[in-house]
């Protein structure tokens, strides 16, 4: 993809018609296992891309983009999303996706678990934005806040409960080791 200074001119974001094909094209079902779900609304991933304080300076580290939802929203704002996709037929979709709602936005995809990621391709990220499942929310923010410094601010949708371990304070029920990690790095 080429390197644009602001959002692609003709840019769109997917809809409910648009996702159910995708995921029809793809022979994709979301799977409870990886905590798969794929946004439909288009104010809900602007609303989560507003949110996340991203501008037009940003590199945006995004775990997890599925069908594309996020990612349209996101490059519709920032300079460059670099994309962590564990799932091989959504990764490898995801170009084309972005190619077609917004040409010549620069888009990276790096297929793979984001707990193995070594380093992030490109300029050092500035902010992760992220919706994470259950089973590895915590491991992923904490592994990710550390491998990369150059992070300043992010979004990340977890659970309740995930939320809760994760900004607990001292002497609280849910106060543990991911209580001190994200208050170390966040």
């Amino acid at each position: 993809m080429v390197v644009t200074d602001h959002a692609p001119a003709g840019s769109s974001l997917l809809g409910p018609a648009e996702v159910r094909s995708l995921a029809a094209r793809l022979e994709l079902r979301p799977t409870k296992q990886r905590g798969q779900n794929f946004v439909i609304d288009a104010n809900t991933v602007r609303r989560v891309v507003r949110q996340s304080g991203v501008g037009p300076d940003d590199v945006v580290l995004e775990v997890g983009p599925g069908l594309g939802s996020l990612t349209l929203a996101l490059l519709e704002v920032v300079a460059r999303v670099v994309a962590v996709e564990v799932d091989e037929r959504l990764a490898a979709a995801l170009p084309d996706t972005v190619e077609r709602h917004a040409p010549g936005a620069d888009l990276e995809v790096v297929p793979g678990d984001a707990l193995r990621v070594e380093r992030v391709p490109g300029p050092p990220p500035t902010a992760l934005v992220a919706n994470l499942p259950y089973n590895v929310a915590v491991p992923v923010l904490l592994y990710l806040l550390a491998l990369l410094p150059s992070l300043e601010r992010g979004l990340v949708m977890v659970q309740s409960e995930v939320a809760d371990r994760l900004a607990a304070t001292p002497g609280s029920k849910a106060y543990g080791i991911p209580s001190v990690k994200a208050a170390w790095f966040a």
